[in-house]
């Protein structure tokens, strides 16, 4: 499978990348991992008529804020959206007048799914709530005999731990350099090195880095190298690389 990253940055888009966003290409379809400003770019990957599956962490807005170019796409095979209870609800909200084009008038159909009311794809191992300010989730996928887990916005858990248990690849956040003390809890370098080598993951790839702390590639190339110091197969992404798994 191709894995790529599409967006990399938290918060908000700036000269080291776009809001969080990654495409996943397998043989059987295409999945979509947030819906951050990266998604702009999918129409530069998604050339065959397989399914296309999103799957959102939760609602908060450098995840969900680029549904509003919706319309830039003309998928005819349409697009299901996944997302924690509620999501439904609230982007039938968000994706209208005046915030944007109704849902009803898009050109690429989305269909938005409840997990835990409408059954989930088959490859979907497991979700499982993680440690942020509102609900959030992470995901562990079983696809083409490799275990892929990515888990966002969130803080040392135990669920966390769960979705990473001997991932082929785990990707997870690194919004903090250090120990800075702020009230929504997010991992930084060491921290996310530490789930990684408790889980027996096989590879680590850090994204979803605060645009407010991570200025420059830099920045994330240090954090690169302090994550290896626990966790050697580790790697900061940047937006449009790709990692083939």
């Amino acid at each position: 499978m191709n894995i790529v990253f599409l967006g990399t940055n938290g918060w908000f888009d700036s000269g080291t990348g776009n809001t969080v966003c990654i495409l996943v290409e397998t043989q059987e379809q295409y999945l979509i991992l947030d819906a951050g400003n990266g998604l702009h770019k999918i129409d530069r990957f998604i050339k065959t008529a397989k399914p296309i599956i999103l799957f959102l962490s939760h609602l908060h807005l450098d995840h969900v804020v680029g549904l509003h170019i919706m319309n830039k796409f003309s998928f005819s095979q349409g697009i299901d959206a996944y997302g924690p209870p509620g999501t439904q609800k609230h982007l039938r909200t968000l994706i209208r007048q005046p915030f944007t084009a109704n849902l009803q008038a898009l050109n690429t159909p989305l269909r938005i799914h409840d997990l835990g009311s409408d059954p989930p794809p088959p490859f979907l191992l497991a979700w499982k709530k993680l440690v942020h300010v509102s609900p959030c989730y992470g995901y562990r996928f079983q696809l083409e005999d490799k275990v892929l887990s990515y888990c966002t916005d969130t803080g040392p858990c135990r669920n966390l731990s769960l979705l990473a248990r001997k991932a082929d690849l785990l990707i997870t956040e690194c919004a903090y350099k250090g120990n800075e003390n702020y009230k929504w809890p997010h991992l930084n370098p060491l921290l996310a090195a530490e789930v990684a080598r408790e889980a027996g993951a096989r590879k680590l790839a850090l994204i979803h880095f605060d645009a407010s702390l991570y200025t420059t590639l830099e920045d994330r190339r240090e954090a690169q190298r302090r994550a290896r110091g626990i966790f050697k197969n580790t790697v900061a992404v940047r937006d449009d690389q790709e990692i083939v798994l």
